[in-house]
């Protein structure tokens, strides 16, 4: 509950305010790439790294970030990581060479790994579950998914009309700001009834063993999935995951209590949005790639191209908060997957001289709309029924889910992509034109299109294999959820 004399909604939008400049940031620096290899002379092989840095310490650290709010402080984790992020930021926008840059961008990663479930934690542990959460859940979780979206719009502008490093100095002030007002009105909240013991060795063996399966995955695009380089990392990343699993259920104090996956709602929600995220940070990749490489937009272009995409988060973040109690908490999932994936197949339509407005349009519509049905029912689900002491473990459990699922989606699917387009062009037996080129990178596209309908056609069938209507009664109705002992 918050402390004496704060103002919940003003703690919302605090960290409302600091998430949205972690999602925000984590797609922003898309339609910038272009200019920030030009200036510091980036090969290819190198230019992935400026995302994939950002992805590997974020994913890695999530489920640390979770647990040590739980048993540290909510609000300290929360406000040392708007600090290590805002300080990362400054450093990514004075990178005078990519060492710097890349370096700079796994620091913020690890900045908001702690953000991002310690904002979660305190807006669940200060909102009673029922209605009021649903309600606040729904901004939350609009937020979440269409901060991506507004990170390629505000990228694209920045980059157009200042420099590239503004892509990074915008969140300075935005980061003060948020660390002096949360300071004074944030209360802090902690499991009480936890020891001050702490399980490093599973700490150690969870965050090393994510972040060796996610550089595994992310290197599988360049180096093949059998190689034994990317072999060797998931081989490690399976005996330090396996590792952990057995230190959590012999520890006195786990990082993570491993009973918590006995509750069906978190079981359920992380399983399919693990499968959701798969398709959707492929999405946004494959999408701005169509935009600036194939039909030759501007950087600024590109991000006015997505626009609808947060108009759609929106519409369907509001629509869900009317069907939740009508049709049920799986019910409304269900639905904005089935739009969802009716608009990535809709992009199988795109050719090398597709038109915005009669072409890509109209699946942006419906995979946001769908995308906004979706996580506002899911985010509650997934931390419903979760005792108090637990809201940050919680939390970091399903923004790992997101993060590792995007992570390996996007891996998957850009593999695929790739050599699809190198067997294209490889077939032609000449010099490829500019046409031929195109031609072969969307027919590359096409394949992750489908495969990101796929993914989401997954997790609507996980979601309604793993949770039935009884299990997600309390939070179609806006009650308190049964808390397990």
């Amino acid at each position: 509950m918050t402390a004496r004399g704060s103002n919940p909604w003003i703690v919302l939008v605090l960290v409302c305010l600091a998430q949205f400049m972690v999602i925000l940031d984590a797609t922003i620096v898309n339609v910038a790439l272009p200019s920030i290899q030009t200036d510091l002379e980036m090969s290819d092989a190198n230019l992935q790294w400026i995302v994939n840095a950002y992805t590997l310490l974020f994913g890695g650290f999530l489920l640390l970030g979770g647990r040590a709010g739980d048993l540290i402080g909510r609000k300290r984790i929360f406000l040392a990581g708007v600090v290590l992020f805002t300080l990362a930021s400054l450093v990514c926008g004075l990178a005078q060479s990519e060492e710097w840059l890349i370096v700079a961008r796994g620091v913020q990663g690890l900045g908001a790994a702690f953000v991002s479930p310690a904002a979660l934690s305190i807006v669940t542990t200060t909102f009673a579950e029922g209605a009021e959460r649903t309600k606040v859940l729904g901004v939350w979780a609009a937020i979440a998914a269409g901060g991506g979206a507004v990170g390629l719009l505000l990228g694209g502008i920045l980059t157009d009309t200042l420099s590239w490093p503004w892509i990074f100095f915008v969140n300075v002030p935005v980061g003060i700001v948020a660390f002096v007002l949360s300071l004074r009105l944030i209360p802090e909240s902690k499991d009480e009834a936890a020891h001050r013991s702490f399980d490093l060795a599973g700490a150690v063996t969870v965050t090393v063993g994510l972040i060796a399966l996610v550089y595994g995955i992310v290197r599988s695009s360049q180096s093949g999935w059998g190689s034994l380089e990317v072999v060797g990392f998931l081989t490690l990343a399976a005996v330090l995951l396996v590792s952990f699993l057995v230190i959590e259920s012999r520890s006195a104090e786990p990082l993570v209590r491993l009973s918590i996956f006995s509750v069906k709602t978190v079981r359920g929600a992380n399983a399919a949005m693990f499968l959701v995220a798969c398709g959707l940070f492929a999405m946004f990749f494959f999408n701005t790639l169509y935009v600036q490489r194939v039909l030759g937009y501007s950087a600024l272009e590109a991000g006015l191209a997505f626009l609808p995409f947060t108009a759609g988060i929106i519409i369907g973040a509001g629509l869900s908060q009317r069907l939740l109690p009508a049709i049920g908490a799986r019910e409304t999932p269900l639905l904005g997957l089935a739009l969802a994936t009716a608009g990535l197949l809709l992009f199988l339509r795109l050719t090398p001289n597709g038109e915005y407005l009669t072409d890509l349009l109209p699946g942006i519509m419906l995979a946001s709309i769908g995308m906004g049905l979706t996580f506002v029912p899911l985010t509650l689900v997934a931390t419903s029924g979760v005792p108090h002491g637990d809201a940050g473990l919680a939390s970091g459990i399903f923004n790992t889910s997101q993060q590792i699922g995007g992570a390996l989606g996007l891996a998957l699917l850009s593999t695929i992509a790739t050599s699809r387009t190198t067997g294209v062009i490889e077939d032609l037996g000449r010099r490829p034109t500019e046409a031929d080129s195109a031609s072969a990178l969307v027919d590359g596209f096409h394949l992750a299109w489908g495969g990101t309908a796929i993914f989401l056609a997954a997790g609507a069938g996980l979601l309604l294999l793993l949770l039935r209507r009884r299990d997600v009664r309390a939070v179609s109705h806006g009650e308190p959820a049964t808390v397990p002992v």
